[in-house]
């Protein structure tokens, strides 16, 4: 009987292997859509002049030598050849997608003092400079300027302009470790300049686990409501995933609010990990929530063992999840798993509105 049962699962893994190209490109219509990443890290040990860097408490943490590795570089590589080796190689990955046409490129401003308007190195975990992000972006055709700007910089309305006319995207926040409360009023001004230039403001939602330390209170979404009300466009991250605040789940927190803000929209960045799974497709069953949503990697985070097709089997099925582990490409892979989670063509090729001239079209 033993043996019956072997030799039933081995033929059922030729099967998987033999069918594997043809379940992964049967009816697949998404290389028609022009798709483009809006959620896309990059990381600096300011190598090369890029002034970027990691702070030592970030350093000696275990997640650094992962994100190098996720990232396919090394420390001596980026001491040879500098930080710019980690957008070559990104770019390079994009090129050969075979659905993913461009990406959004994230600088990562620091924690700054609020009374002088100075960066606060010592708590500033990670630091990516917009000035090197628009440099290297400004090389390949495949990648688009994600700015950031923490509003207290003494100088952060100049530098709302500069950005923008550097074909800027959006704004990127990580309130949690940059310090902002995003309903602060004190911010008004900030937000009404971003709105006048039309800047989305791409914010993280719910908690975070990539940093060392975090102030999860400032990731609530409904302090995200002034700068809607304001007239922003607010990309809320990752639909609030994870977390609570005020003793409520941040993913029920967030939910009324689609039908409140007609300008709040979410990506499904990171909604593939172990520690969210469940939520994607809870997401999807919420009536106008799809129609918000735009496609987001979170790059490199959606690597093993943090994401796996096997870990949403529920919904993709054995045959599909098989199928998507033979995936090569981190982005092709990550699409097809939410493709097969029941996320909609339009949602991957779908552009936020504030900025229909800096992003190739809106929807």
């Amino acid at each position: 009987m033993f043996m019956v049962i072997i030799n039933r699962l081995l033929v059922l893994l030729a099967l998987l292997l033999f069918c594997r190209p043809f379940i992964v490109l049967a009816g697949d219509d998404l290389e028609d859509r022009h798709i483009i990443d809006w959620h896309v890290h990059v990381a600096g040990l300011g190598h090369g002049g890029s002034g970027a860097f990691v702070n030592q408490t970030m350093r000696d943490n275990f997640r650094f030598g992962l994100f190098l590795k996720w990232m396919q570089v090394t420390e001596d590589e980026l001491r040879e050849h500098g930080d710019a080796l980690v957008v070559e190689r990104l770019s390079q990955r994009i090129d050969e997608s075979r659905y993913v046409d461009q990406a959004v490129v994230l600088a990562i401003d620091g924690v700054y003092d609020r009374s002088s308007g100075k960066m606060d190195r010592k708590n500033t975990q990670f630091y990516v400079p917009n000035d090197y992000v628009y440099r290297q972006t400004s090389r390949f055709d495949n990648l688009l300027f994600g700015a950031s700007i923490n509003p207290w910089r003494s100088n952060s309305l100049e530098l709302l302009e500069q950005v923008a006319e550097q074909g800027a995207v959006l704004i990127k926040w990580i309130p949690s470790i940059m310090d902002i409360d995003p309903a602060d009023e004190a911010l008004m001004p900030f937000y009404r300049k971003m709105a006048e230039l039309g800047l989305p403001l791409l914010s993280h939602t719910g908690r975070e686990k990539a940093f060392v330390h975090a102030r999860d209170e400032l990731a609530d979404p409904q302090k995200l409501v002034l700068p809607l009300r304001l007239g922003v466009l607010v990309i809320a991250a990752h639909i609030s995933t994870t977390g609570v605040s005020e003793g409520e789940d941040n993913f029920e927190r967030i939910l009324p609010m689609f039908d409140q803000y007609p300008n709040l929209y979410t990506d499904i960045s990171s909604l593939t990990q172990i520690n969210k799974t469940g939520f994607l497709v809870r997401a999807l069953n919420v009536p106008g929530v799809t129609e918000r949503m735009i496609y987001g990697s979170d790059w490199p985070l959606q690597s093993f063992p943090v994401v796996s097709p096997w870990y949403h089997v529920r919904h993709t099925g054995i045959k599909k999840a098989w199928q998507i582990t033979g995936i090569k490409n981190k982005w092709d892979r990550d699409i097809r798993l939410k493709a097969a989670m029941g996320v909609p063509d339009e949602v991957f090729s779908r552009r936020p509105c504030a900025a229909p001239d800096r992003a190739a079209g809106c929807e």
